[in-house]
C-alpha cells in the first residue's frame, strides 16, 4: 500500500509507462546502432547525420572518462525522483506536465545509466548529430525535454504561496 504522501495510482502508472517506453526505445535504438563500427555513418543530409559515436563523458562530451562519478550522479538523480514520488508527491503535487517531465528525466537517466553499467560498451552510444551540436541519443533527448517540461511546470504552472488565490 502506498504511503500517505504517495501520488495517486494513475500518476504512478503514467510514470512507469513513460519510463518503460522511453528506456525500451533508447536501448533498442542503441542496440541497432552498436551493431556497426564506431564512426559508421547511416544517413547524412546536409547538417543532419545518423552516426555511431561513443561518449565516455556526460552531455556535450563534458567530464570524459568520469564514468564512475557519472554513475553516482545518475543513481542520485533517480533516487531523488523516487524520494519525491513516494515521500512528497501529495504534499507538493505536480501538474500532469510536470509528471511527464519527471518521467522523461528518469527514463533518460536510466537509459544512459544502463550504458554506463554495461561493461561490454565503453561509454554512452550517441548517434544523432545536428550541425555543430554534440551528438546525442534518445535518452539525452528525453532528459532535455523532461527538464524543459518540469521547468515550465514549476515556473509557470505552480501556484505561488502568498500570491493571488493562495
Amino acid at each position: 500500500m502506498p504511503g500517505r504522501d504517495s501520488p495517486p495510482l494513475r500518476r504512478l502508472l503514467l510514470f512507469v509507462i513513460v519510463v518503460a517506453l522511453v528506456v525500451a526505445l533508447d536501448q533498442w535504438t542503441k542496440d541497432l546502432i552498436r551493431s556497426y563500427p564506431e564512426g559508421h555513418v547511416f544517413f547524412e543530409a546536409g547538417f543532419f547525420r545518423i552516426i555511431r559515436l561513443q561518449n565516455t563523458g556526460a552531455a556535450f562530451g563534458l567530464f570524459r572518462g568520469a564514468s564512475v562519478a557519472l554513475m553516482v550522479v545518475d543513481f542520485a538523480a533517480i533516487a531523488a525522483a523516487l524520494v519525491y514520488i513516494f515521500g512528497y508527491a501529495r504534499r507538493y503535487p505536480l501538474r500532469l506536465l510536470g509528471w511527464i517531465g519527471m518521467s522523461l528525466i528518469v527514463a533518460g537517466t536510466t537509459g544512459n545509466l544502463i550504458d554506463r553499467l554495461n561493461t561490454s560498451v565503453v561509454g554512452i552510444t550517441d548517434f544523432i548529430s545536428i550541425g555543430i551540436w554534440p551528438a546525442f541519443n534518445v535518452a539525452d533527448s528525453s532528459i532535455t525535454v523532461g527538464i524543459i517540461l518540469l521547468a515550465v511546470t514549476l515556473v509557470f504552472l505552480t501556484p505561488r504561496a502568498g500570491g493571488a488565490g493562495a
